[in-house]
């Protein structure tokens, strides 16, 4: 009989020995979970800007899991009385995300893989506002700050309109 609790506890051992390293690496190892963003929004402001009544408007939406886009797409246009200006941008843009944690928020940079080709598929080809394109999303707790410095998807108008949507409702706010 001591035998075959010999040979047993040998076996449960060298069954048990890499189980528990795994189990134990798998409890050390830091909680790798992509970070999630989605949210839908609209709004619109007027101002008087110099005498001149402009009318902001904004509709989008962002879908990222991680450094992964499923679905993005934002209009941004400014009205005044005798023209309008927009800007706008969607996954067919040829869009790439990176993903920033600092620990308190969450940041994603999204930017173009080729801005040359995404500015003449738009036809923007008459206007020079050069090819960079980086749209910064900050996410302080239930308040996604949207950060625009993209001329490229532009047309006559140089840059989208700087913005927060809160999270929970799908309402934004313009800065200012």
């Amino acid at each position: 009989m001591p035998s075959i609790l010999r040979l047993f506890s040998a076996r449960c051992s060298k069954l048990t020995l890499p189980v528990l390293l795994a189990l134990s690496a798998a409890l050390m190892a830091p909680a790798v979970q992509a970070q999630q963003l989605q949210t839908k929004f609209g709004c619109s402001l007027t101002r008087d800007e110099d005498g001149e009544k402009v009318i902001y408007g904004d509709t989008g939406e962002f879908k990222l899991d991680g450094d992964k886009i499923e679905a993005l797409r934002w209009e941004s246009a400014q009205y005044r009385p005798t023209h309008g200006f927009e800007c706008s941008i969607d996954t067919g843009d040829g869009l790439q995300a990176e993903l920033q944690e600092d620990g308190r928020t969450d940041n994603w940079r999204i930017t173009l893989k080729d801005p040359v080709a995404a500015r003449h598929q738009r036809g923007y080809d008459s206007f020079n506002h050069g090819m960079n394109c980086s749209i910064r999303l900050r996410r302080d707790g239930d308040k996604l700050h949207v950060i625009p410095s993209c001329p490229a998807l532009c047309g006559s108008r140089v840059n989208f309109t700087e913005l927060s949507v809160d999270l929970k409702t799908g309402d934004c706010s313009y800065p200012g």
